[in-house]
């Protein structure tokens, strides 16, 4: 009888790990939420839209591409692997910015230089004409025409002189 005792309690103790295992074994440990893939798909932009991020483009493609997202995190893909994926086979527009650290320097540069080497050009160009307006002034006889009506009246004035 003490036999069965101590089966029955294994069995008991066997019985009761089983109970608290099915619930964790129903878990989807793999399920992946929305959340997460939207997290990347933000970083993402469509292949049919201009400039639209993934994660709010309605498209087909769209959709179907943040399925992949899913599939690749659920297969246990980190966030640069599916991103370098997604660029190894539609190129950098995926992401908006070049993947290459020289170029992705490049393309963030550029516009500041543009912008300044405009603003140099824009000043420079101010600069010579505020100082040419005081050199025009100087150099102008004193009596000279001032506008056009003056500058006028003064021409037929001489055309007159010399017939």
């Amino acid at each position: 009888m003490n036999r069965f005792k101590n089966i029955r309690t294994i069995m008991m103790v066997l019985f009761a790990l089983l109970a608290l295992a099915v619930p964790v074994l129903a878990q989807d440990g793999g399920a992946v939420t929305a959340d997460e893939v939207n997290t990347i798909a933000k970083k993402m932009y469509c292949p049919v839209c201009e400039n639209i991020p993934l994660d709010v483009c309605g498209t087909a493609a769209c959709a179907q591409w943040r399925d992949e997202i899913r599939i690749q995190l659920e297969q246990g893909y980190t966030e640069q692997e599916i991103i370098n994926d997604f660029v190894g086979r539609y190129g950098d527009r995926v992401v908006g910015t070049p993947q290459d650290p020289t170029l992705r320097a490049l393309s963030l540069v550029t516009p500041w230089v543009i912008g300044a080497l405009v603003v140099a050009l824009a000043g420079f160009s101010l600069l010579r004409w505020w100082r040419g307006r005081g050199v025009q002034a100087a150099l102008a006889p004193a009596g000279a025409p001032v506008s056009d009506d003056d500058y006028r009246a003064r021409l037929e004035r001489d055309l007159q002189a010399k017939r």
